[in-house]
């Protein structure tokens, strides 16, 4: 069927309507002497509409004299009419000749150039040491050498562990792996320091001198595990008579260290909402009007959406893409999508238990906005503030309550490093 289809495109074909006393008898008799009939229908006045090949034409006026029918042609479909219309308006030939030589050649090169799998190193370096290669925006595909743009990319970019060059239409992928670099540890002495502030519940030491216990309150700042190890104390013999092998008057410095441990707090965080008993405003409805134009040179055709907008209230959101710029040349010319949200006014009154709902709901979402991830709400007290006075506003104060390890390394310096 679908050879017989292309066929008849190729050979070209017309719709015909059948008039007559006897229909029936022409189609079979065209049918009897093999022509090819399809999509036959027939129409409410009585005739009969169908398809048949050019090369039957002829042959079916023999047909409608002997059966007293006439025909006559409503379309004319395939391959050689379009080719005759194209000979009748040879300016629009050669308009679609020239938009397809366009497309193809602009279709020749790379317009697009994407970094996918860099953690550690920056993509204007990635596509700066590609560049050297010969690899840019508006670069001809068949001058890109996939093979060369990835060894310069790994003799330039130590970090790189493995790289592959794609070509993809206009666009280029640059998929990299990166190295895993070991981390070197900082031996640099240091001072655990309190974060934020919140009341001491377990102090754990790897090095360093704990200062803080538990049940202590710390501030933002204050050492928690100090990097400096006080030299111990010296030791008396009986009789207040120093130990044999010390030395008289000498003060042993203290030790420096980079401390490390775990410090975890009871940490609490605020969070603020309001809601009005009486609201009122404009608030999206969901219908929205899409306008995409042209602009060249001052001027704007819209190509699609309305060019007056239906709705007395709205907002806008505007997206413009230009094309790449191609060496040195840039093309004045900017499609621009504008989204006409719909805005319709609204009054709503609502029960102070409403209200005092919806204000708890807004303090805790600020006050969970605040918290770090992989930590889990020990405690959680909600109440509403009152200011004295008579307010059109329900105010509502949620107080969050997490342990958490506060611990921040703070470097400091030392008598021997000066």
């Amino acid at each position: 069927m679908l050879l017989f289809k292309v066929m008849s495109f190729l050979l070209g074909y017309v719709t015909i309507s059948v008039t007559g006393p006897a229909p029936e008898k022409f189609i079979n008799m065209a049918a009897s002497r093999g022509i090819s009939l399809w999509d036959v229908d027939r129409s409410g006045d009585g005739s009969i509409c169908l398809k048949v090949r050019v090369n039957a034409i002829k042959p079916m006026r023999h047909i409608a004299r002997r059966t007293c029918c006439r025909f006559r042609i409503l379309r004319r479909e395939g391959l050689p009419f379009h080719l005759a219309r194209l000979r009748r308006r040879k300016t629009l030939a050669l308009g679609a000749v020239f938009c397809v030589c366009v497309l193809y050649l602009l279709t020749s090169f790379v317009w697009f150039i994407e970094v996918k799998g860099n953690e550690q190193l920056n993509s204007e370096e990635l596509l700066g040491v590609a560049a050297e290669a010969g690899l840019t925006r508006g670069v001809p595909k068949w001058h890109v050498e996939t093979d060369a743009v990835e060894a310069k990319i790994m003799e330039r970019l130590p970090l790189v562990a493995w790289t592959g060059v794609y070509l993809q239409g206009t666009r280029v992928i640059i998929e990299v792996s990166e190295r895993t670099m070991p981390v070197k540890e900082d031996d640099r002495p240091a001072h655990i320091v309190a974060g934020k502030a919140g009341l001491i519940k377990e102090v754990l030491v790897i090095s360093g001198h704990p200062v803080v216990r538990e049940g202590d309150t710390v501030v933002p700042g204050q050492v928690l595990i100090s990097g400096e190890i006080p030299a111990p104390e010296e030791q008396s013999g009986p009789g207040g008579e120093q130990k044999p092998g010390q030395n008289h008057g000498i003060i042993k410095p203290p030790d420096y260290v980079h401390a490390r441990g775990i410090v975890r707090a009871r940490v609490w965080y605020e969070g603020y909402g309001e809601v009005p008993l009486l609201e009122e405003g404009r608030r999206p409805t969901g219908r929205l009007e899409t306008r995409v134009s042209i602009k060249f040179e001052g001027k704007e055709i819209i190509l699609s959406g309305s060019k007056n907008i239906p709705y007395e209230h709205y907002k806008t959101d505007t997206l413009v893409k230009s094309p790449p710029a191609w060496r040195n040349l840039t093309i004045p010319v900017e499609l621009v999508t504008i989204k006409y949200f719909e805005l319709l006014d609204y009054r709503e009154e609502r029960s102070r238990g409403e209200a005092r709902s919806l204000a708890e709901e807004k303090a805790l979402q600020e006050a969970q906005a605040s918290l770090p991830q992989n930590t889990r709400v020990e405690m959680q007290l909600v109440e509403e503030v009152h200011t004295g006075r008579p307010e059109n506003l329900v105010r509502v104060k949620a107080v969050l309550e997490v342990v958490e390890d506060i611990g921040a390394d703070k470097h400091f310096g030392t008598l021997n490093s000066k």
